[in-house]
């Protein structure tokens, strides 16, 4: 059946309506604590952290027997190379992965699934992304943001009874929100779904749908326009990826995860059951969001795989390379880059497992920290990876196929580094993850002082916000000038014989804490309502606290590891060092929140924009092709072939 012909376009929104919609999609309560809000609120809450968390015994016991057969499995059946060769994941494989239960891990097992903990989910992925990062993103598309996870936490229980024994076992999910000319701002959407009796009709385009090409089941976000009996609003829906009406276009190919089926799909006069949709009208961001407070996990769990990759072929490769009658290890610029590497993994595993376990036990809200794990693991795993093409030298750049064909060892350094670039876009993008993560740094500001800086609220509700605001600060300020970090014994629980001592690093969090929320007040109270542009300044109050829940977790798994004389004393080693490392950063980044070039910045991007420097373009040819930046999406039939192909 065709579309309705007035089937709803992209909307035209204002910046502000933007913001509105992004707002309503927000958990608005803080129902459970979070060692992340009350961190750039300056409260130093170790005790929600520390001891570390640690899962059942049943639980590990599935998870370790899992992982044993997933590394069998990879090891004689996945061949990395050959997949980064020809573009694709081998049918037999993910057949085989199916058998395995691995499109399962994170279903319970009374649909048939695996009932993996997030833990050993993401140990998981992490080990299969190391085989082939191609295998780890259509895992993680299928079951962190695909079809199971909303429906574990939003479907009724028809909806669960009727899909996850599908998705446990043989179907391939993936989930479709992106439009080519719709990203991080969703108010856009433009894809509709037109209520028709018991149906709805879904007419619109769908861009960048990672596992589209081969998915059998799609979780789709369109817009339901509102009209009698009808909220609207943009809503989830189940949709069979082989209805009529269902064409995927293209198969999308990118500079790295080459094997991926990610493409573009088309919805024309797609009907689909009511009984289909995921919650009620008008809540799909707000599931979208939600989804994602656990599911951005498993990035940064794969970027933790690539860091103990990198760390043993540099291990390996600076053990051998001799430069002026020494292993290139032993020169010192090498040897800071093998350190930050070793280091860092060691900080992003314990950032990773800990917020897993947090997950899993669920008495902490960590949605921020899932957010700065996710932030940090791709922004780290990226230089992680750049750092290891660099100590390689020119066989960094050189491809594995190439290496291998004039007698050397395949190692992928480039390739892993094209692999990761991606990390730092999918699934919010660092710029967006900043606001993101901002937005709820200043939750507790705004809901005190929100009135105030709002433009378009009353006298009356500024005054009596102001008051509100005054009663606030007059109890919350005062708590950020001295707390433990400045007593010596502070914390000495991390002071150990023998070991470095990790209760300084301790102080300097608190300490760091409650000058982060200085320094946010500060900012409020110079910009108010002008403070929400000021998108660099936010982007390190939020880099600042992604180094300190860092610090924290590192310090805090190093604890765990010596109580339970696992590689304690190695594992103290590396947290002194990273933490090391990382106030060093901590520094910079409070130095440039008000030494910085912002302004004139600012001043140089309208000068672009006007053309005032397009004479500093010249003298080179545009190898871009012809084209419109954006591609046509106006809903209507498709054209070409269906390049859909779902693997039996």
């Amino acid at each position: 059946m065709s579309a309705p012909s007035d089937a709803p376009q992209a909307p035209k929104v204002t910046e502000r309506e933007a913001r509105q919609v992004a707002e309503a999609a927000r958990e608005q309560d803080w129902r459970k604590p979070s060692f992340a809000k009350e961190l750039f609120l300056g409260r130093f809450r170790l005790d929600l952290l520390h001891p570390h968390p640690v899962p059942g015994a049943e639980d590990v016991r599935r998870g370790e027997a899992f992982l044993d057969r997933l590394r069998a499995f990879c090891e004689t059946h996945v061949d990395g190379a050959l997949i980064e060769r020809e573009a694709k994941i081998p049918d037999d494989v993910v057949n085989s992965l199916k058998e395995l239960g691995a499109l399962g891990m994170k279903i319970e097992t009374r649909y048939g699934g695996l009932g993996l903990t997030q833990v050993y989910y993401n140990r998981a992925l992490a080990l299969a992304g190391s085989a082939s990062p191609a295998i780890g993103a259509l895992l993680s598309a299928h079951q962190s943001i695909g079809v199971p996870q909303p429906l574990k936490m939003f479907g009724t229980q028809e909806q669960k009874d009727t899909f996850l024994p599908r998705l446990a076992r043989t179907d391939i999910s993936a989930f479709l929100l992106t439009e080519p000319d719709v990203g991080s701002d969703p108010a856009r959407l433009a894809t509709a779904a037109v209520p028709e009796g018991d149906d709805y009709v879904l007419d619109g385009v769908k861009l960048w749908t990672t596992n589209g090409v081969v998915a059998d089941l799609l979780v789709v976000m369109a817009r339901v326009p509102a009209s009698d009996g009808h909220k609207g609003g943009i809503t989830a829906f189940v949709v069979e990826a082989d209805s009529p009406g269902i064409t995927v276009e293209h198969r999308n190919a990118f500079m790295g995860l080459r094997g991926i089926e990610n493409g573009v799909t088309r919805f024309h006069g797609v009907r689909v059951p009511a009984a289909n949709r995921i919650g009620p009208e008008g809540a799909g961001l707000k599931i979208a969001l939600t989804t994602l407070n656990t599911g951005r996990l498993s990035l940064p769990a794969m970027c933790v795989g690539v860091g103990k990759w990198s760390l043993k072929i540099a291990r390996e490769w600076s053990a051998v390379r001799e430069q002026w009658g020494r292993p290139v290890a032993r020169h010192e610029a090498v040897g800071a880059k093998i350190s930050f590497i070793a280091a860092t993994t060691f900080a992003l595993e314990a950032v990773v497992d800990l917020s897993s376990q947090m997950a899993d036990e669920s008495r902490n809200d960590i949605r921020i920290e899932a957010a700065l794990a996710k932030l940090y693991g791709s922004e780290m795993g990226w230089r992680i990876s750049d750092e290891l093409v660099q100590i390689r030298g020119g066989r960094g750049f050189e491809t594995a196929d190439s290496l291998a064909a004039r007698g050397e060892r395949a190692v992928p350094a480039e390739q892993m580094l094209r692999d990761m670039r991606i990390n730092r876009i999918f699934e919010g993008s660092t710029e967006i993850m900043h606001l993101l993560i901002a937005r709820e740094a200043v939750d507790a500001h705004l809901k005190v002082a929100g009135d105030i800086i709002d433009p378009d609220k009353p006298l009356s509700d500024k005054a009596r916000a102001g008051v509100d605001a005054a009663g606030f600060y007059a109890r919350w300020l005062p708590k950020l000038v001295s707390g433990p970090g400045q007593l010596p014994n502070a914390y000495g629980e991390f002071r150990v014989p023998g070991h470095p001592d990790l209760s300084g690093h301790l102080r300097h969090v608190e300490r760091s804490a409650r000058k982060l929320a200085r320094s946010t007040f500060y900012a409020m109270s110079r910009w108010q309502g002008r403070m929400e542009t000021k998108q660099n300044f936010l982007g390190r109050i939020v880099d600042i606290g992604a180094e300190l829940f860092a610090m924290s977790a590192a310090c805090v798994r190093a604890e765990h590891l010596r109580a339970t004389g696992d590689h304690g004393r190695e594992a103290y080693q590396l947290a002194d060092v990273f933490c090391r490392q990382a106030r060093l950063r901590v520094e910079e980044l409070f130095a440039r929140l008000w030494a910085n070039t912002d302004d004139i910045d600012r001043r140089v991007v309208d000068g672009v924009l006007s053309g005032t420097y397009a004479w500093l373009e010249e003298g080179v040819i545009d190898p871009s092709g012809d084209g419109p930046w954006i591609a046509d999406a106006t809903p209507g039939p498709a054209t070409g072939e269906n390049v859909h192909r779902p693997i039996r």
